[in-house]
């Protein structure tokens, strides 16, 4: 039993690499997902007559982009926490998947006002965009989200020794347990030395 627990603890940092690189992973998807086109709108332009606008994931549903962002920094932090932390991480992530799908899914329902404001800096006309359609792209973001979310519920319910933090920055500890104050190692030998009848100075 004594040599169990510490190969455990021994596991645990590849066991923390891996989720901290699916959550690097998903992050990355999200960020690709955010750059093809979503939206293929018609405007038109008192100069150009009609004018085809395409409209990326990133500006016809911002909160991609923002997503991924949080996704990255929620990998970082999962580097550092312990247990409560990750959860608190997980709730982060889950809640970045619920941006990317919302998103994607106000696109897919009405992709003319997804498109409304890149059409009218195309345009110069605040008149909305016309015959807008979709790509498959929001649809994937979509799964994507989805998956995001999947993903930081298996972090949640996941176990391990996520308490097993580094200890290089930690404060010495002395035999009883508690922090050791420094120089009470010396303190107590020149009192031996004294004690015996040798003079430590």
């Amino acid at each position: 039993m004594s040599r169990a627990t510490p190969a455990r603890a021994a596991g645990d940092p590849p066991r923390r690499a891996r989720w901290v690189l699916l959550l690097l992973l998903a992050a990355a998807l999200v960020g690709v997902v955010a750059r093809p086109t979503w939206v293929v709108a018609e405007g038109t332009s008192a100069l150009a007559g009609t004018v085809t606008v395409t409209v990326t994931g990133a500006q016809a549903a911002p909160q991609t982009g923002a997503a991924a962002l949080v996704l990255l920094a929620a990998a970082g932090a999962l580097g550092l926490v312990g247990r409560v932390g990750r959860w608190v991480v997980a709730a982060v992530a889950a809640a970045a998947g619920v941006l990317v799908v919302v998103g994607a899914a106000a696109v897919v329902s009405d992709p003319a006002r997804a498109a409304s404001g890149a059409v009218a800096e195309a345009t110069g006309v605040a008149s909305g965009a016309a015959g807008a359609t979709t790509t498959a792209w929001p649809l994937v973001a979509v799964v994507v989200g989805a998956l995001v979310v999947l993903l930081a519920a298996a972090l949640a319910r996941t176990r391990g020794a996520w308490d097993q933090r580094s200890r290089r920055h930690e404060r010495p500890t002395g035999p009883s347990g508690g922090t050791a104050t420094p120089g009470a190692a010396d303190e107590r030998a020149d009192w031996d030395a004294l004690t015996r009848g040798d003079d430590p100075s």
